[in-house]
């Protein structure tokens, strides 16, 4: 994984990181996965070229934001747990039903 651009992340900087991944987006691929490590997130493409956010990672509530950002595939009730592993992986491209919010 070869990192193209990273992010310091501070508390209370969640609109900063959201900023970053709108600036950055443009220099990868189609997206295919997010990596979160305890204090790391990372998104990476087809190519296997990445772009992180240091400071945040799976136990932090603004991580969800983040990961909805990029639309992962993901549980919001148990991305918070600990891995069985080194990190976290979940597959990005995630898409919503026509009319998924529409009530009926």
């Amino acid at each position: 994984m070869r990192i193209l651009a990273s992010h310091d992340y501070q508390p209370g900087g969640l609109e900063a990181a959201l900023e970053f991944l709108k600036r950055t987006r443009s220099e990868l691929r189609s997206l295919r996965h997010v990596r979160l490590w305890k204090d790391r997130y990372a998104v990476i493409d087809v190519n296997k070229d990445a772009f992180e956010i240091r400071g945040i990672g799976y136990e932090h509530p603004d991580i969800v934001p983040l990961l909805r950002a990029v639309n992962a595939a993901f549980n919001p009730e148990t991305v918070h747990n600990p891995p069985p592993g080194e990190y976290k992986e979940y597959d990005t491209g995630r898409r919503h039903a026509w009319a998924e919010d529409r009530v009926m």
